[in-house]
């Protein structure tokens, strides 16, 4: 006869890990499967040449939360890695976030007083009809850093990220962007910042301690048996893949990467290179041996290229746009008729979610799942 477990846990990323290890911390039995074949989903991180390479993208913990910090630092011992990022446009290079010594790259000025009246002009060039809100990026973009920045550092970048120019996105992602009248790179304005030691691999690995795993595993392929063995099933991929498109596809970005190892201690001495111009293919390259301030002989890099999605790719990013808003909702509403079923993460929520914020609400999902 089949172990029958509390939760079925579809996916062994952050968020299905989390709340595995909560549950099992309460005395809950938890099966946790996953289509690929190692754990950590896309926040896995695989040893080369003594280098821990982040396989799918940078991922920088940072968090103003201080329960979610403290929850975290049980599992891995952080560094003091800050993330200051800089952006290559031809054959200039500016700083980001969008601070003083952006400003100053650009236009010469030393003052905040003097970068704020710069940007105000541009913005008054610009300026839209009194009392009509920005409606869409290019807009957003332009009323808040000017047009300047906007050529330079948002409009190429944007368009290879999202497949889309920035006139035909909702104003709303620009806010994601800092700016700042201070010489300070630190791109994150959180509390607490850092890389785990080792890498995160070994936090998921401590944090399904007590679990049965099985990787390679396809929920579709096995659904009615795998549901079977579990009260209550945890999903974390694409809610609209689990109710098998019955409103249509939502809309999401993928990514393709091309890694090397190249045979040098230091190749562009960041980290993450941001190349803002639309006619280079990829959007950066990740240096990763700098998130753990690596001496080695040898180093790995990460060429990024954003790719348009489709059934069969890896989802990365969702699309919120109006229309894809709409339609997850229509799927949100069968999920709220569901019982013994709990969707959760980027995927399951069909939101953007920071690491800090996919702990947070696996914590709090998990506390009342484990109430009933």
């Amino acid at each position: 006869m089949a172990v029958k477990y509390d939760y079925l846990i579809v996916g062994a990323g952050l968020y299905g890990a989390v709340f595995a290890h909560e549950a099992v911390k309460a005395g809950r039995s938890c099966l946790v499967i996953d289509k690929r074949d190692h754990i950590g989903g896309n926040i896995y991180t695989e040893e080369i040449e003594g280098i821990n390479v982040h396989k799918y993208g940078a991922h920088i913990f940072h968090t103003s939360n201080k329960a979610v910090w403290a929850f975290m630092n049980g599992f891995a011992e952080f560094n003091r890695y800050t993330n200051s990022p800089v952006a290559i446009y031809k054959d200039e290079l500016y700083n980001l976030p969008f601070n003083m010594n952006t400003f100053h790259a650009l236009w010469g000025v030393i003052t905040p007083e003097e970068a704020k009246q710069e940007i105000e002009r541009q913005k008054m060039e610009a300026a839209l009809p009194e009392g009509r809100q920005p409606q869409n990026m290019a807009e957003a973009a332009i009323g808040l850093v000017g047009k300047d920045i906007f050529e330079k550092l948002v409009k190429g970048y944007t368009a290879k990220q999202w497949g889309r120019c920035a006139e035909e996105l909702p104003p709303f992602i620009i806010k994601r962007l800092p700016v700042r009248f201070t010489y300070d790179n630190n791109y994150f304005n959180d509390r607490y910042q850092g890389i785990p030691i080792g890498g995160y691999t070994r936090i998921i690995e401590k944090m399904l301690e007590g679990c049965d795993v099985r990787l390679s595993s396809d929920f579709f392929a096995d659904r009615k048996e795998l549901c079977a063995l579990a009260d209550t099933v945890v999903f974390t991929g694409m809610i609209d893949e689990y109710y098998d498109y019955r409103f249509g596809e939502l809309e999401y970005r993928s990514l393709r990467f091309e890694n090397k190892v190249l045979d040098t201690q230091n190749f562009q001495g960041n980290a993450v290179v941001n190349y803002t111009e639309y006619e280079i293919p990829y959007t950066r390259i990740i240096e990763h041996k700098h998130f753990e301030f690596g001496a080695q002989d040898k180093t790995v890099i990460t060429y990024e290229y954003p790719m348009a999605w489709k059934k069969g790719d890896e989802p990365y990013y969702p699309l919120n746009d109006d229309r894809n808003n709409r339609l997850y909702e229509q799927y949100r509403a069968l999920a709220d008729k569901e019982k013994n079923l709990i969707f959760g993460g980027r995927l399951g929520r069909y939101r953007y979610y920071d690491m800090h914020q996919v702990v947070a609400c696996a914590l709090e999902d998990s506390l009342q799942a484990l109430k009933g």
